[in-house]
This record gives C-alpha cells, structure tokens and sequence, in this order.
C-alpha cells in the first residue's frame, strides 16, 4: 500500500456513505493528497470507480483484503 494524508474507516457503511464521507474527507484535504477508504460494501468497488471520473480525482489503487475493500484516491 502506497504511503497516504489520511485514512478513513467506512467499515458496516453501505452505498452511499463511503462515497460521501470520502467527499467530506477530501474536501479537507490539499491538492495533491491521497486519502486510504477502507469499506466493507462490495458495491463500492464500481461506486469509488465512478467517483473517481465524476470528480477528477485520481483512484490510484483499489485492492481486496479478505472482507476489506481498500482505495487510495488522489485530491485533483
């Protein structure tokens, strides 16, 4: 897992949360920063993929861990 600003725990949180707490999270953020989602909804796999081209920021690495799903998104 490649080095990031800020993680944010969106564990037992179904679609849409992950998406909106990641929004909230980023917007604090400076350009340039990597935020780490871990999430456990399967369905956020395409939802951080959309996000990612609905926003411009970039998903730098979406992985599975066991029952975890983990993204690095890059702040445009």
């Amino acid at each position: 897992m490649a080095d990031f600003d800020q993680e944010l725990d969106a564990c037992g949180l179904n679609c849409p949360l992950p998406i909106l707490r990641a929004k909230k999270a980023l917007a604090g953020l400076d350009s340039g920063q990597v935020l780490h989602i871990i999430a456990t909804d399967p369905g956020s796999v395409k939802d951080f993929e959309a996000f990612a081209k609905q926003t411009g920021n970039e998903l730098l690495e979406s992985n599975e861990e066991g029952d975890k799903y983990h993204f690095l998104v890059k702040k445009k």
